[in-house]
């Protein structure tokens, strides 16, 4: 369905702006009108990673007028793989400050407002209050559940993309007009039932291919024109080439956009996503060692019998010394367990010590009561011991 447009046209565009955006002021559907809409937006792009690096350069070169960007994170050479804003000699830098660099080399008409902060139920509100839009970059689920309720609690639409390996999906959420994220997915995943990007991977071209449909649909949403994708899950496949979309309905019961809403407010997400379960958060208790005491470990000689849970993708570039490889799934269908060895104490890491806590409450269910794992994984072991070795 066609929406009205988003903002109110700017003024006027100056003549620079004209020669600037002449291709866009020629398609009779956007035209002047729909360009001076562009510059009269405030945009917020939560994230300026995988999905938010092509969006922030096209939301630029498109016009928009004010340009947010929240993210706290610093450039990593592992980002570089698809996170295109940033180049080699932004490493080290703060993520928001380089994003909003290229920003201005791409447009210096936008203004940017960087917001170098981790988004919190303390700040969302308030950040996300000061913009018309919001395109959700990010790739956890608490902070999307707390985007979507922010951003239904201040009546404002919001552009949501996903990406995971070969796959993206892409999405409007406007409760005024629609459905919202929890109409779709009412309930988040177990606790380390999907893997993460940093977990699963994800090829770098799928971040230009979603990033630039959120642009789009961004486009449309201000501009007033076309069919956006409000009412529709848009699922990419880039493997097999491949797009379609499904309907989305507003969900009657939504406790947040339904007609008997039971959240009023902003919740705790972390407790309502659970970041590991609440079995592996008591088996970790007391069982957790550090990775300089896992070396001292190795430097005694101790009895130990160290396993890598990651992916076998993960452990060839880069494994601690020793470690044998045993996938998380193998201890989760059980046909790791028989093959144990019963004579030595059991330590199991992972990359950053998520999966690892997962695999430590199946040990210890099993009847392995003094097995342990490594906080932090094999990350604490790079920074801690090994520095040399490559991070991902």
């Amino acid at each position: 369905m066609s929406l009205p447009p988003l903002v109110e046209p700017a003024a006027e565009l100056t003549v620079d702006e004209v020669r600037r955006y002449s291709r866009h002021l020629i398609i009779p559907d956007v035209g002047m009108a729909g360009q001076k809409r562009l510059k009269n937006a405030k945009v917020l792009c939560v994230g300026a990673g995988g999905l938010g690096s092509p969006a922030l350069l096209y939301l630029a070169a498109a016009g928009v007028g004010t340009l947010g960007i929240v993210d706290f994170d610093i450039v990593d050479e592992s980002n570089l793989q698809r996170q295109v804003i940033h180049g080699q000699s932004d490493v080290g830098r703060l993520k928001a400050e380089s994003a909003a660099a290229s920003v201005r080399e791409v447009n210096p008409n936008v203004n940017v407002v960087i917001h170098n902060v981790a988004l919190t139920t303390d700040n969302v509100m308030d950040i996300f209050s000061g913009y018309d839009l919001i395109v959700d970059g990010t790739d956890n689920f608490a902070t999307r559940y707390m985007v979507n309720d922010a951003a239904v609690l201040l009546g404002k639409p919001y552009v949501w993309g996903s990406i995971y390996r070969f796959d993206g999906q892409a999405s409007v959420f406007w409760s005024e007009h629609g459905p919202c994220y929890r109409c779709l997915y009412p309930e988040p995943p177990p606790p380390g039932m999907v893997p993460s990007c940093a977990e699963g991977g994800v090829l770098g071209v799928l971040c230009a291919s979603i990033g630039s449909i959120q642009v789009n649909e961004a486009i449309k949403l201000i501009t007033g024109i076309g069919e956006p994708l409000v009412g529709r899950l848009m699922i990419y496949d880039a493997l097999e080439m491949k797009y379609r979309d499904v309907k989305v309905r507003k969900d009657p019961e939504c406790p947040l956009c339904g007609k008997n809403p039971t959240i009023t407010e902003l919740i705790d997400y972390e407790a309502f996503c659970g970041t590991i379960s609440d079995e592996a958060q008591q088996a970790a208790a007391g069982s957790t060692i550090t990775a300089a005491e896992l070396k001292e470990m190795q430097d005694r000689g101790d009895n130990i019998y160290l396993i890598d849970v990651r992916e076998q993708n993960e452990y060839e570039i880069v494994n601690i010394p020793g470690a044998v490889l045993i996938p998380k799934g193998e201890f989760l269908n059980g046909s790791a367990l028989e093959g144990l060895p019963q004579d030595k104490k059991i330590v199991v890491h992972c990359k950053s010590g998520g999966r690892s806590a997962e695999v430590l409450a199946v040990l210890k269910n099993a009847g392995f009561a003094d097995a342990v794992h490594v906080g932090g994984g094999v990350l604490s072991w790079i920074k801690t011991i090994d520095p040399s070795l490559p991070t991902y």
